[in-house]
């Protein structure tokens, strides 16, 4: 994790050194945009292990920027954490609608920063690696593999697979609440034990945090997202993965 490469986005230049200076500090390898187009030209001559992206920044936001990340394959796998302002509740919501793996508020701690950025490392560098190994598509073969309805998750390779072997792009944190998921079937789990299953104890003071997710999922998973078979909602309980369900 020591070389973890990360590029800092934020139209504030003052904000852009001081992060590159903290966190180059402490054993990351940054570069520093000054908006999206210049990401995209980072991104362009070298791969980034992870973005701290800035919401709100003058032309295209980082919402926008964050959305293209997910849509592109070559970035899928990428950890983005973003940065808000303390009362835009709504940004977090679509931060995480649109693939964000984490948020920090501003102002906000540096410690606090880079215990989130190492948190994601944590989940997105197995993915990355999984990637670069190029291993085979899903089969349904073993223990290593759950059926999700018409989905096949390998838990090897952290990937999903569709019912004709095209892989579905999932970010780290959806793996890992699929994982919790598979480990428990048949089971209604809680949001706060799917916070501490899927998230290895890392709360979020956003409660929205695990319904934003799961309504991701779905949108993946279910054949009408609008009436799952396989993720249930057990109201006033949690939710359910229904192991026998959308087949």
């Amino acid at each position: 994790m020591a070389e973890a490469r990360i590029i800092v986005v934020d139209d504030e230049a003052g904000i852009r050194e001081m992060l590159a200076e903290y966190l180059s500090g402490h054993g990351f390898v940054v570069r520093a945009a000054d908006g999206a187009a210049h990401c995209r030209r980072l991104l362009a001559e070298e791969a980034a292990d992870l973005v701290v992206l800035d919401i709100n920044m003058p032309g295209e936001d980082g919402l926008s920027l964050a959305r293209w990340l997910r849509g592109e394959a070559a970035f899928s796998s990428i950890g983005i954490v973003m940065l808000t302002a303390e009362s835009d509740v709504v940004d977090r919501v679509v931060g995480l609608e649109v693939g964000a793996d984490d948020y920090v508020t501003k102002p906000f701690d540096l410690r606090e920063l880079r215990a989130r950025i190492r948190t994601v490392l944590r989940r997105v560098q197995p993915v990355a690696a999984a990637q670069a190994a190029e291993k085979p598509a899903a089969a349904d073969n073993g223990e290593d593999v759950v059926r999700f309805g018409q989905r096949l998750l390998n838990l090897g390779s952290r990937k999903l697979y569709d019912g004709a072997g095209g892989e579905i792009p999932l970010t780290a944190m959806e793996f890992d609440l699929l994982q919790a998921f598979a480990r428990h079937p048949d089971r209604v789990l809680s949001r706060d034990q799917l916070l501490d299953l899927a998230h290895h104890g890392q709360w979020e003071p956003f409660d929205r945090s695990i319904d934003i997710r799961v309504a991701r999922l779905r949108r993946k998973i279910e054949a009408d997202p609008s009436h799952p078979a396989v993720l249930k909602t057990v109201h006033g309980a949690g939710y359910l993965f229904d192991s026998q369900g959308g087949r």
